[in-house]
């Protein structure tokens, strides 16, 4: 996993250049990370809080015709006896948390390389826009062992055994909630050959991205996270008790998704809107930052081995509804999407291919 991930993103470097202050100490709002309407046409877009974003109870035995719903009119949706620990939570949390509060010069110990993925830096998609992000973030591939015994000569272990357990359950969990959202379309395992003999995605790829949004002086006039949408088959997000992560649903706005403790947050990526044949929004979304309290997050990024071919299920293929999308592997999405940003399914519609 690491190794692909690093060679797409080669094609499209990023360093911690575009971040030149240490956000904690400043108490005024830079130019630079001051956003209009110019910089970004979804900025001032309003926002609508009289939608609730689903909750669904995954012990439910409705769980898959709930999620199917709640796919088809957000993209997203909230879960709640997902079978991931509430302690294990508490603890990704707190090594979030401690992460983020260590002095710059430590952090910067374990910056992430121009060329590659793991470690510290400022969110890939700054490269699109003119303006900073009020955040920094912590990307996880494969082992987090030199990173963190950068940061934590004496405790790095227990870090690592955190992230490690928490990998697992993510995806357990991931697995469990791509059969239910495909079962609301009626696609069966026998319809998802690369899934593997015992379909359950043995091979399938992630990445643990650890997120902080500090206390910001003018949050009105400042942005978390810009407007986009993921790369992925599913991203399982972790927040804490801070508000700031936003979708978009046409006709609504903007919804502030208001966290519910011990609730994930499930989001539909690119190559699920794929397969679905574009029945299934990939979801916009984007974070706001506050003026009190510092947000903390955690997203786990799920897509398929690196070389299977993503395309629309048979089954949700016919002569009035054909194929939306040609054929496609992550690795070689991933690269449309480092060049294109959020015009990366526009690139790969069916007609585009000669």
């Amino acid at each position: 996993m690491p190794s692909m991930l690093t060679d797409v993103f080669r094609a499209h470097p990023i360093s911690l250049s575009h971040q030149t202050h240490d956000l904690t100490s400043l108490r005024q709002l830079p130019d630079s990370f001051t956003w209009t309407h110019e910089d970004d046409l979804l900025f001032s877009a309003a926002s609508n809080d009289q939608n609730t974003l689903p909750v669904i109870d995954l012990s439910d035995h409705a769980a898959a015709a709930a999620i199917g719903r709640a796919c088809m009119s957000w993209g997203a949706f909230q879960v709640t006896n997902h079978g991931v620990p509430l302690s294990l939570l508490d603890d990704i949390e707190s090594l979030t948390v401690s992460l983020f509060r260590l002095p710059a010069h430590r952090k910067m110990r374990a910056a992430r390389p121009v060329d590659g993925v793991s470690g510290y830096g400022v969110a890939r998609i700054a490269s699109f826009f003119h303006k900073q992000m009020w955040s920094e973030g912590f990307t996880v591939t494969g082992s987090a062992r030199d990173h963190f015994r950068k940061l934590w000569p004496l405790h790095h272990l227990k870090y690592c055994d955190v992230i490690k357990e928490y990998e697992e359950h993510m995806q357990k969990l991931a697995t469990k909630l791509m059969w239910l959202v495909l079962s609301s379309l009626g696609v069966t395992e026998a319809d998802i050959k690369w899934a593997g003999p015992n379909s359950d995605f043995n091979g399938a790829q992630a990445a643990i991205q650890l997120n902080h949004y500090p206390v910001c002086p003018e949050p009105d006039r400042a942005m978390g996270l810009a407007a986009h949408t993921d790369s992925t088959l599913l991203t399982v997000l972790y927040q804490n008790i801070t508000a700031g992560l936003q979708v978009f649903k046409d006709g609504v706005g903007w919804l502030t998704v208001s966290p519910i403790p011990g609730s994930l947050v499930v989001n539909i990526g690119d190559l699920l809107h794929i397969l679905s044949n574009g029945r299934l929004p990939s979801v916009l979304h984007r974070v706001r930052v506050n003026k009190n309290r510092s947000r903390f997050s955690v997203a786990y990024l799920w897509g398929p081995q690196s070389d299977v071919q993503i395309s629309p299920i048979w089954k949700l293929v016919s002569p009035v509804e054909p194929p939306l999308y040609r054929p496609v592997t992550w690795k070689e999405y991933l690269r449309t999407k480092a060049t294109h940003f959020n015009n990366a399914l526009s690139v790969i519609r069916a007609h585009q291919q000669e």
